[in-house]
């Protein structure tokens, strides 16, 4: 039979297949090989094909917008938002609008249009994560800005419309209604509790083991007891951290080795499928310091969300995330 299972924080219900769980060679499989570096307007020197870089890793005193970089970042050349303006807010009727007003942004994350965050190096990966930190930091200067996320689509299934490795930005002038539900169910669980309830989870799954990816001196992965797909993975601190941006040499280390293990292991583990991984971050008011935990969830396009899912709110998930991490544990992983 299966399970119902609820989410701690938002209180959301899911299925979980128990009695015949998925394994990874029973999804549908993508073919992730590249088909468009001849005409990438992400590959090296193809830099006036882009905006112009507001900020970027050169090599040798190369100039900017030129070749000889091994990170860009690059405003959106088709954004969702526009920087200039005001916000604007205003009602019609019962509706409420206001102006598109924002900033998104694309760090282009490597020169080589064949190579993802799965096979960097060490340098390579952490100056990814370095550069998400300095984003961040610049982008919250912009007193119009309250929210701010990270988030990248690998492969096309996932909505990624270029397959040279890439992350996007989106600085947003309001707080979204999903990030606000996990904000005021982390809040309420403190309240009622007087503990965060990310932290908790920690604990539970030390409890319980099986749940358990890998982990290091500061970041720990697992398979959530409560997906909402398959193979759904997070990454969060193993101490309480209500910042991204304060993670310090070390940690910003540790968190870039523990990112590209995860993504390795799902790569050789489900025949490298398409992902989408997000920074779940609190908002730039510093209201939930207590009780919110920042991390990041790792999710591979395996299924489709389809009419049960969309009229219940209702996630059915065909692998049962204990089953799910020891898959991804049996993956040999030396390190790239």
């Amino acid at each position: 039979m299966s399970e119902l299972r609820r989410d701690p924080i938002v209180g959301r219900w899911v299925i979980i297949n128990t009695d015949h769980p998925l394994g990874p060679n029973d999804f549908e499989k993508e073919d992730q090989s590249a088909k468009q570096a001849a005409v990438c307007q992400f590959c090296s020197g193809r830099e006036s094909q882009t905006p112009g870089e507001v900020e970027s890793i050169r090599l040798n005193g190369s100039l900017p917008n030129t070749a000889g970089w091994s990170l860009r970042v690059v405003p959106n050349k088709f954004p969702a938002l526009q920087v200039e303006g005001e916000i604007d807010k205003r009602g019609i009727g019962i509706f409420d609008m206001a102006k598109g007003i924002g900033a998104h942004e694309v760090v282009i994350e490597t020169p080589d249009h064949h190579k993802n965050l799965a096979d960097f190096s060490d340098q390579e990966i952490l100056s990814v994560i370095k550069t998400y930190q300095s984003r961040l930091i610049t982008l919250a200067k912009d007193k119009r800005f309250k929210y701010i996320m990270i988030f990248k689509n690998y492969g096309e299934s996932a909505g990624a419309s270029l397959e040279h490795a890439h992350t996007q930005i989106l600085a947003l002038p309001l707080v979204p209604k999903y990030v606000l539900e996990e904000l005021e169910g982390a809040q309420y669980y403190y309240e009622y509790r007087g503990r965060c309830v990310f932290c908790d989870m920690i604990e539970q799954e030390y409890q319980d083991k099986k749940r358990i990816i890998t982990e290091n001196n500061d970041f720990i992965s697992f398979a959530p007891f409560v997906p909402r797909f398959p193979f759904e993975s997070w990454i969060i601190p193993k101490k309480h951290g209500f910042e991204f941006c304060s993670l310090a040499q070390e940690g910003r280390h540790n968190l870039a080795m523990i990112l590209r293990e995860v993504l390795y292991r799902m790569k050789k583990c489900l025949s490298d499928p398409s992902y989408n991984f997000y920074l779940h971050l609190a908002p730039l008011n510093n209201a939930y310091q207590d009780s919110y935990h920042w991390h990041i969830e790792i999710i591979p396009k395996l299924t489709r969300v389809a009419g049960f899912e969309w009229g219940t709110g209702f996630y059915v998930v065909e692998t049962e995330p204990g089953v799910a991490a020891q898959h991804l544990r049996e993956v040999v992983y030396s390190g790239v």
